[in-house]
């Protein structure tokens, strides 16, 4: 631990990329923070749910996809499809038991994907300004322009055309004001998600990355909520 918070370790895979992360011990759930596009595992909101985490004595994971923040990697060579496999490794090979998602922005796209392949280990989702399917509606202005390869990527891993088949509960925090990320995209999602535990957490005047003191308290209260048990 350095100021509180876990040190950077590496995972190695088989093609010789060295993924960053922060695992913080813990009880279950696991606590999984996937960052936006062009983001890192040491983001404002990232290391306030890891303080919220290590109060709780819940066990924490957040890590740099390849080619951002720590990782080893070229970010142009980045695609959706591959970071989506590194978050399944990490997953695999980092934790155990049940994990909460919470996915931001490009996050909660890799999110709603890892809920599918993975029901019997996904215990809850949060999407925060969940952008599924940018390259397809629009581009983030946050992170620039898009690779070709990113770009097909993303558009063979489309899912607001159809029901999403996810089950378990899902929360989205999304600000009115957000410039990036139309409020149409989270109302979208919300109904084409399978689950009929969906909510959908309207920040007023928040815009796209809700990093301010008082949004990321929202956040907290949200995952917080998901931990309680059932009445």
């Amino acid at each position: 631990m350095t100021n509180g918070q876990p040190d950077i370790c590496y995972l190695e895979t088989e093609d010789n990329r060295r993924l960053a992360y922060r695992l913080r011990p813990g009880l279950a759930p696991t606590l999984l923070f996937l960052p936006g596009y062009a983001s890192d595992m040491d983001g404002a909101k990232a290391v306030a749910l890891d303080a919220f985490a290590g109060r709780r004595g819940l066990a924490m994971l957040r890590f740099d996809y390849s080619g951002t923040g720590s990782s080893s990697g070229a970010f142009e060579d980045g695609t959706l499809a591959g970071w989506l496999d590194e978050t399944l490794m990490m997953i695999d090979q980092l934790t155990a038991g049940p994990v909460i998602l919470i996915g931001s922005s490009m996050g909660a796209w890799i999110a709603l994907h890892v809920a599918q392949r993975l029901p019997n280990r996904v215990q809850a989702l949060v999407g925060i300004a969940a952008a599924p399917d940018f390259t397809d509606w629009g581009v983030q202005r946050e992170g620039g322009g898009l690779s070709p390869a990113f770009r097909e990527s993303g558009q063979r891993l489309l899912l607001l055309k159809s029901e999403i088949a996810i089950d378990c509960p899902v929360r989205l925090v999304h600000g009115d004001a957000d410039q990036d990320v139309p409020i149409a995209v989270a109302v979208m999602l919300m109904e084409r998600l399978r689950s009929a535990d969906v909510q959908l957490d309207i920040v007023k005047a928040g815009g796209h990355r809700l990093s301010v003191p008082h949004e990321i308290e929202a956040i907290l209260r949200t995952v917080a909520a998901l931990l309680e048990p059932a009445p």
